[in-house]
């Protein structure tokens, strides 16, 4: 797998991506409901998905492709070169502010996350990752995470249905500096990843939710889990912590359990 090749051909395509997308606020949009009100799809999350997955098809077509909208393929393993695709994380957030949604790449060779692309559309904020090249903003190295720094000593990222089943979470919020919710996934993991916050915990996430989040935020020390500290399937979707190693044993001893 050429990495060179591939990160020239995505950077490009994710810049062109996000005009499209900030083009369509001058436009009315076609919006659809999937499991409820606020789980929004609109015709530029279809198009956006469909744009990148033509052009993979067109430059690596042995490769394969998992997004969230379900023109790319339904697979069942993660053999060989997988694309795994959110062409617009925060759909809501586009809808209602047109602010705090995101474009998330990533790349997987037999399971084991190799590249990783996460596009802040509205602020211009490009996040990078390479498994064991480290993580970068705008290409700037993003330095490893304080590995001292305790619950006490930040916010965290928790949203309504996840304290709703995880009470015990108030008792680590009151021991933080506060709570914040972005309302997209891969923008929750960068808090966590720049140092922003320090965890991000959520109850339902799927795949393509947390794919590009789970290899930039871990190469700057951040530890991905289950909420009960068990690996994650890429294939599935479900609990999610993600948390420098002190927090994250903090929070799956004492609040998770």
């Amino acid at each position: 797998m050429n990495k060179a090749l591939i990160e020239g051909l995505v950077v490009e395509w994710i810049k062109e991506a996000a005009q499209k997308i900030k083009d369509s606020f001058q436009n009315e949009l076609e919006i659809d409901q999937k499991s409820g009100r606020n789980d929004l799809v609109t015709n530029m999350d279809k198009e956006t998905e469909t744009f990148f997955v033509e052009k993979i098809k067109e430059h690596f077509p042995d490769h394969r492709v998992f997004g969230e909208e379900g023109i790319a393929e339904k697979l069942e393993d993660l053999a060989g070169v997988v694309w795994i695709i959110d062409p617009i994380d925060g759909t809501l957030n586009f809808v209602l502010q047109q602010r705090d949604f995101a474009i998330s790449i990533a790349i997987y060779v037999d399971g084991v996350g190799e590249l990783a692309y996460i596009y802040d559309v509205e602020r211009e904020e490009l996040y990078t990752g390479e498994r064991g090249k480290g993580a970068y903003l705008n290409g700037k190295k993003i330095p490893p995470l304080d590995k001292n720094k305790t619950l006490d000593d930040l916010l965290l990222i928790i949203n309504q249905s996840t304290l709703y089943h995880y009470p015990e979470l108030r008792k680590a919020i009151s021991r933080s500096r506060g709570l914040r919710l972005q309302g997209a996934a891969t923008l929750e993991f960068m808090s966590v990843a720049t140092g922003r916050a320090g965890a991000y915990v959520s109850r339902t996430l799927q795949p393509w939710d947390i794919a590009a989040g789970k290899i930039i935020a871990g190469e700057i020390g951040a530890i991905v889990t289950r909420m009960d500290g068990t690996e994650i399937d890429m294939l599935t979707g479900g609990t999610i912590v993600v948390a420098s190693p002190k927090i994250h044993e903090e929070l799956v001893q004492n609040y998770l359990s």
